[in-house]
């Protein structure tokens, strides 16, 4: 038992630094010569009644050994494949290549931003809509084309549900919810069953504004779409109004802004005009004003809409809408130092 003493004593004293010490300890305790080994051939010596004492309280030394030198066997080899490793660990990490904004997302707020400096707030709803807030309030008669399904991506009917056609949904919801003073913009994604070309596609998105008061006329659309267009394609941009139909304004009109891209001359985007369509505007149609329980004979406003694909294209020069939606990396990558 005193041996016994005297290995604990010595186990727990012992140092291991280097691999010199570890080897020493093995030898001193685990080999087949070591005192703990000696003790365990001695228990035959031990009197019976003691034999059984001895014999745990040696082996549990014996496991107590073999674990710290595991321990400390582990802990050198760990210390070598580190100083050995090619990797400096006190070097500062390697900085995470950041991805790009999409450039819908780019035009999108750059759109927001111009219209928030001069008093419209962004709204948001949802992408599907039921016939109230697509068609009926915006004035639509019941035999409009736009209610064919040639046009609308219907989801259930009776009543019908469908994926928007317009952000102006977002226009009906405002109204029903706010009363005048309102100017708000309406960004979002559109759905329209159109076949897909360099020019359309049936996924698009829009922007809609809408600004209703007392005595607001066509010609404060006319300045307001004047002032946006300047803010974002340049002071030397011009635009022109051309007359047009809209169930749910009257007047309704067309606005157009010169191709920056040929500079007048002509191209593909233009249609060899010198002129790109941007959005539609015009003044919101009483019935519709009614229809969300405004009054219409002390409050008047306009509505515009715009494509931001359209505007893309324009305002980076590309001349095909699917490079949109094809998530080429080398097309995004483009956009990475694009302002945002």
């Amino acid at each position: 038992m005193a041996n016994i003493d005297k290995i604990r004593d010595d186990l727990e004293n012992f140092k291991i630094n280097v691999a010199e010490d570890l080897e020493r300890y093995r030898l001193h305790f685990l080999s087949k010569k070591s005192e703990l080994q000696t003790l365990l051939s001695e228990i035959k010596n031990v009197p019976v009644e003691e034999r059984k004492s001895f014999g745990q309280k040696v082996n549990e030394l014996k496991k107590r050994a073999q674990a710290y030198f595991d321990e400390q066997m582990e802990r050198l080899e760990s210390a070598v494949q580190t100083q050995s490793s090619s990797v400096d660990v006190t070097r500062p990490a390697t900085a995470l290549e950041l991805g790009s904004r999409h450039p819908i997302s780019i035009m999108m707020d750059e759109v927001c931003r111009i219209f928030e400096r001069i008093g419209f707030t962004t709204v948001s709803g949802p992408d599907i809509e039921d016939d109230w807030h697509i068609f009926t309030a915006l004035n639509f008669a019941e035999e409009h084309p736009a209610r064919d399904m040639q046009d609308t991506f219907f989801i259930d009917q009776k009543p019908d549900i469908a994926l928007r056609t317009h952000t102006s949904t977002l226009q009906v919801r405002t109204m029903e919810k706010q009363k005048p003073p309102i100017r708000v913009i309406c960004p979002g994604r559109v759905f329209r069953n159109e076949s897909i070309t360099s020019r359309a596609h049936c996924i698009f998105h829009q922007m809609e504004g809408l600004y209703i008061d007392e005595n607001v006329s066509f010609a404060d659309m006319k300045q307001t779409l004047m002032y946006f267009a300047k803010q974002m394609f340049g002071e030397n941009t011009r635009i022109r109004l051309r007359p047009s139909y809209f169930p749910f304004t009257e007047p309704s009109a067309e606005m157009d802004v010169s191709c920056n891209i040929c500079g007048g001359k002509g191209c593909a985007l233009c249609k060899h005009t010198g002129w790109v369509e941007i959005l539609g505007c015009g003044m919101v149609d009483p019935n519709v004003l009614e229809n969300c329980g405004i009054d219409s004979k002390k409050y008047t406003g306009f509505a515009f809409g715009l494509g931001i694909e359209r505007m893309t294209m324009l305002k980076y020069k590309t001349d095909d809408i699917r490079l949109y939606f094809e998530n080429d990396v080398r097309f995004l990558q483009q956009f990475s130092s694009a302002k945002i």
